[in-house]
Order: C-alpha cells, then sequence, then structure tokens
C-alpha cells in the first residue's frame, strides 16, 4: 500500500526523531510513505491569523501535488493535518479560487486514524515483538487534530480514541484522563511564555495524578511543550514520547536502542530500563 507522505516542516528539524520512527514503523507495516513532491509549508502555525486566503492557498499547493500522485494524503502532525483538511474544505466551498487543480476527491488521513483503523490495529498487533505490558500510558492528542470537528471529521473530540487503541494493541495499559484533549499553550508561549507554561505545567501535573508513567502525542509542538516544562524545579518527571517511538519500541524489541530516544530532554531511559523494555 502506497499514501502519499505530508512530513510538515518540523520533523525536518525539532521533531526528527518523530521523523525516524514513522519510518522504521511503516517499513515494519510493509506501507510505502511516498513524500509528496516539492511539498511546502501548509501555514502552520501563523498563516491563518494574518492571511485567511494565504491559509487557503499554501495547503492547496501540496493537495494539487498529492492528487497528481493519485494517493491518499498521510500526516503526522495535528497542525499539518488541520490545515491540509481546513483548506480543501474551504476550497470545495468555492470559497476560494486557487491556481492548481484541486478536487478534493483525495482523503487526508492524520496519522493515528490512518493506524487506529481495525485492519491497521490487527497488522500491529501481529507486528509487536516484546508487549509493553505493565507501561502505565496517558494519550494526548491536543486540540489541533480533533478540533472543529466540522473541519478534521472526528466525532469524539472530547474523547478521542485512536492513540488509546494503539496504545492497547501495543500491549500497554492505556488510562482514562479528562485532559487528552485540552490545549498545552501550541505556540502561544513564543509571545507570552507564562500562558504557554501554565497550560503545560497542569497537564503534566494531571497526567502524573492519573497515574501515567509516560504520555504518548502525535504533534511535534505538543512534545515539545510537554517536554520541555519539566525542567522547572518540582515538576513530576513524565517521558513524552511520540506514539511512532512505542511502536517502533514494541516491534524492535530487544533491536531497540536506547538512541532512538536521545532528543528527548526528559530522560525516558530510567523508565524503560525499570520496564525491562531497553538494556
Amino acid at each position: 500500500m502506497n499514501l502519499a507522505f505530508y512530513p510538515g516542516c518540523s520533523l525536518e528539524g525539532m521533531a526528527n526523531d518523530y521523523e525516524r520512527s514513522i519510518t522504521a514503523v511503516f517499513d515494519k507495516l510493509d506501507v510505502k510513505l511516498v513524500e509528496i513532491d516539492d511539498w511546502t509549508c501548509c501555514g502552520a502555525t501563523a498563516a491563518h491569523s494574518l492571511s485567511e486566503t494565504m491559509a487557503v492557498l499554501l495547503p492547496a499547493k501540496n493537495l494539487a501535488a498529492a492528487e497528481k500522485m493519485g494517493l491518499d494524503i498521510v500526516s503526522p502532525c495535528a497542525n499539518c493535518f488541520n490545515r491540509l483538511t481546513y483548506s480543501r474544505k474551504m476550497i470545495l466551498k468555492n470559497i476560494y479560487d486557487v491556481p492548481w487543480k484541486v478536487t478534493g476527491k483525495t482523503k487526508i488521513y492524520d496519522m493515528t486514524r490512518f493506524l487506529a483503523q481495525p485492519h491497521m490495529i490487527d497488522q500491529i498487533k501481529q507486528k509487536v515483538l516484546m508487549p509493553l505490558e505493565g507501561l502505565r500510558l496517558v494519550s494526548y492528542y491536543g486540540c489541533q487534530m480533533v478540533r472543529p470537528p466540522k473541519i478534521t471529521g472526528f466525532t469524539d473530540y472530547e474523547n478521542p480514541q485512536t492513540l488509546d487503541k494503539i496504545a492497547v494493541a501495543l500491549g500497554a495499559i492505556s488510562l482514562d484522563w479528562s485532559y487528552k484533549a485540552t490545549c498545552c499553550g501550541a505556540s502561544i508561549g513564543i509571545g507570552r511564555r507564562d500562558i504557554q507554561f501554565n497550560l503545560s505545567t497542569r497537564l503534566i501535573k494531571k497526567a502524573h495524578q492519573a497515574g501515567a508513567e509516560a504520555i504518548i502525542v502525535s504533534c511535534p509542538l505538543c512534545q515539545s511543550n510537554l517536554d520541555m516544562v519539566q525542567n522547572e524545579k518540582g515538576m513530576p518527571k513524565i517521558p513524552v514520547f511520540y506514539f511512532t517511538e512505542m511502536m517502533r519500541l514494541a516491534f524492535e524489541g530487544e533491536k531497540c536502542s536506547i538512541q532512538n530516544f536521545r532528543m528527548h530532554l526528559t530522560d525516558p531511559g530510567r523508565l524503560l530500563r525499570e520496564k525491562g523494555l531497553v538494556k
């Protein structure tokens, strides 16, 4: 199976570890990710606040390129997924004219929703060499992947389940909590660090209260925000993993190196060794 892959800007920099785990996981699942040729920034996170026209046109170029490939699109970044789906919606409503042909027939998946389909969950279970038994996780979706539901298509936006289903398929314990779709502050930290800090700190504390030993995410900005605030004195230390890192760990077993997690600020090594998941 082939999919058009829209990596987004962050996977080429701050989220390079996310990109590496995605490549390893999809190779194991025999799904070929074909990078969209000459893809460009989707405009996240600033374009929509500066120009509604550019917020539609920037993703539209990538939609047109994917349609030429004849493949459905998968996006690993929640914000990129949001902007791509928004652009398609606006184009289909004939609100904006775009200089590229976009029919809107191409499906756009956020990566968790693609992998949480029943047939993919079955494949994931078959690929697990080392179940993540006893590892207590909370799934954090953030707000951009699931909202607004009229754009994203999520009907369970108050209590999404895609990450939870993947975690359970890996053998982990997926804990319920009330903050899985609560905003972490996103990029507001650029101008108001205090607001972002308070929002992200609350999430870490609530995850700790829920009994979580780790948090899994699918958004590079969410991962960065939740990871960085734990440097503050007195904060609980809870590793924040990309969900594909956990998949890679379960798929590769003892072959998965602790070096794969070297870009994390909150060191996951102690937890993974205590659980017997790495040496």
